[in-house]
């Protein structure tokens, strides 16, 4: 047996209806929840003094502060490098606090080393990648601790094609952004 053929206005009804249960079962479905909103990945600066700025970076669960500063001089001038700057980090949800960095600016040599000299008193950095990095904490305090109360830092160091790059830090106004970061993330000198 054949259905017999719904009229327009039936047709209007029926898909009316069919409208009207369909709202009816999306309000009883719980709401979706919101998207959670994602990490503060936009550094927050907390100022800085001459070639240094301090910022903070994240939640306060797990914040980070960190200060980087330029070279005053890079040698060789004609080289072509990439970012090339110091960092001092903080990251007390890890229990890291006073981490040193270096970013050379090219890849180095597997298993190369840097030379740091901080008025006088040297360091041996190991280089990662384009990074030289301290041995352990205890250097990265000795490090950090020199830069405050130094005047110039001189880092040294050679790329994976051979050319050796010196670059020299004034350290005018280390001391004051550190104070920041140290704030920041409470960490007590």
């Amino acid at each position: 047996m054949q259905r017999p053929p719904v009229s327009r206005p039936g047709a209007l009804l029926l898909a009316l209806a069919l409208l009207a249960l369909a709202a009816g079962i999306a309000r009883a479905q719980p709401a979706p929840k919101p998207p959670a909103k994602p990490a503060d990945t936009t550094p927050r600066s907390l100022g800085g003094n001459k070639s240094w700025d301090a910022y903070t970076l994240g939640a306060k669960s797990a914040q980070l502060c960190y200060l980087v500063g330029k070279p005053a001089k890079s040698e060789p001038a004609t080289a072509k490098r990439g970012r090339i700057d110091a960092l001092i980090t903080h990251r007390p949800a890890e229990r890291a606090v006073n981490e040193v960095n270096f970013d050379l600016g090219y890849t180095a040599k597997a298993d190369a080393k840097a030379e740091l000299d901080i008025d006088g008193k040297k360091f041996s950095l190991f280089i990662d990648k384009e990074s030289a990095w301290t041995n352990d904490a205890a250097t990265d305090k000795a490090v950090t601790e020199a830069m405050a109360k130094g005047k110039r830092a001189v880092i040294k160091a050679s790329s994976l094609r051979g050319i050796a790059t010196t670059d020299t830090y004034s350290l005018d106004g280390l001391a004051a952004t550190l104070a920041l970061v140290d704030k920041a993330c409470n960490v007590k000198r």
